[in-house]
C-alpha cells in the first residue's frame, strides 16, 4: 500500500468533474477499495436506497467518450498504473460515477475494514481538491484585483506621459525674468 500522502495524490488524480460535481469512477473506487468493479456496483444494487441520485448516477455516452479523452491523456493508459487495472476504459456498459458522499457510503455498504480504511484516503483526496480550489479562487480574486490598480496605474501614468509630450512640444516663448526689480531698466 502506498504512503499516506502519495495515495491521497493519485486518488486526487482520479476525481473528475462531471455535470458540475466531482466525481470517481466505479473501476476507480473499485480499484482503491480492492475490489472488482462488478462487485462495487452489485452491492450498490442491493443497496440502492442508500445512493440516491446526488451520491451517484450513469454516465452518458458523451460523458464517457469525454472522459475517456481526459483519462487517456491525464493517465498515460494504455496499462496498469502502480498496480491499478485500467481495463475499464474498454467497457461495455457506460460507468457509474460516485460523488463524495456516494464514495464514502461505498465503503459502508461494502463492510470490509480494506473499504473503511481506504475511504479516509478518499476523504482526504476530495478535502485536498476542495482546498486546492480554494487556493486558485483566492489567487484569482487577488489577480483581478492586481489588474483593476494597475489598470487605475495605466491611465496615471498615460496622463502623466501626455503632460510632459504638450510640455516639450510647447514653444519656449520668451518670458519675463524672474527675481528682484529695482525699478531701474
Amino acid at each position: 500500500m502506498l504512503n499516506h500522502e502519495m495515495q491521497t495524490r493519485d486518488i486526487v488524480s482520479m476525481i473528475f468533474y462531471i455535470r458540475g460535481k466531482k466525481v470517481m469512477l466505479d473501476n476507480d473506487l473499485a480499484s482503491i477499495y480492492n475490489v472488482e468493479t462488478k462487485v462495487l456496483n452489485q452491492a450498490v444494487k442491493r443497496n440502492q436506497k442508500r445512493f440516491p441520485g446526488d451520491f451517484i448516477f450513469q454516465l452518458t455516452q458523451e460523458e464517457w467518450v469525454s472522459l475517456r479523452s481526459q483519462i487517456v491523456t491525464l493517465k498515460n493508459l494504455p496499462g496498469k498504473q502502480k498496480g491499478h487495472n485500467r481495463r475499464g476504459i474498454h467497457r461495455k456498459f457506460l460507468p457509474y460515477v460516485f460523488t463524495e458522499h456516494g464514495a464514502l457510503m461505498l465503503a459502508s455498504v461494502l463492510n470490509s475494514e480494506e473499504a473503511i480504511n481506504a475511504s479516509i484516503f478518499v476523504v482526504r483526496a476530495f478535502i485536498k481538491l476542495r482546498e486546492f480550489i480554494e487556493i486558485n479562487r483566492d489567487l484569482a480574486k487577488k489577480i483581478e484585483e492586481l489588474e483593476r490598480t494597475l489598470g487605475v496605474h495605466d491611465e496615471n501614468i498615460q496622463l502623466i506621459f501626455e503632460t510632459i509630450r504638450q510640455l516639450i512640444e510647447k514653444k519656449n516663448e520668451p518670458r519675463e525674468p524672474v527675481g528682484f526689480k529695482n525699478g531701474k531698466r
